[in-house]
């Protein structure tokens, strides 16, 4: 049974940092693209980034192929320990435009190539707050 449990939420001020981490269970990191997204009150939900070790069909045992979205770009870091079966996302530079409930998601689909759409993937953690003060 896949399950996904998302940790490290809280409250930080404008300019802080703070790392999350996905819990996963149930399937293998290393076959399977795992993301994380976010969605804020009154807002759709966003793609933030995503991990794989997969591209265009092709498994890359070495491979860490990492996309993320524009509104991230350059501020934070996706990474993996396939071992401890945990996803981290290390956000930086936090804005107050980055509060919001932040999920990681998995897809059923093995060696999908990485992606930050939604309909890309089938499995969800309850999220974990994120909220940043000016």
């Amino acid at each position: 049974q896949v399950q996904l449990v998302e940790s490290g939420g809280g409250s930080v001020h404008a300019g802080g940092t703070l790392t999350l981490t996905c819990t996963a269970s149930g399937f293998s990191l290393d076959v399977y693209a795992i993301a994380w997204f976010r969605q804020a009150p009154g807002k759709e939900r966003e793609g933030v980034a995503c991990i794989s070790n997969s591209y265009a069909g092709t498994y890359y045992p070495n491979g860490r192929y990492k996309v993320y979205g524009d509104a991230v770009k350059g501020r934070f870091i996706i990474s993996r320990d396939s071992a401890e079966r945990k996803v981290y996302l290390q956000m930086n530079g936090l804005k107050p435009e980055d509060s919001a409930l932040y999920y990681c998601a998995t897809t059923r689909v093995k060696y999908q190539t990485c992606s930050v759409s939604d309909t890309e993937f089938h499995y969800w953690g309850r999220g974990t707050q994120v909220t940043v003060s000016t």
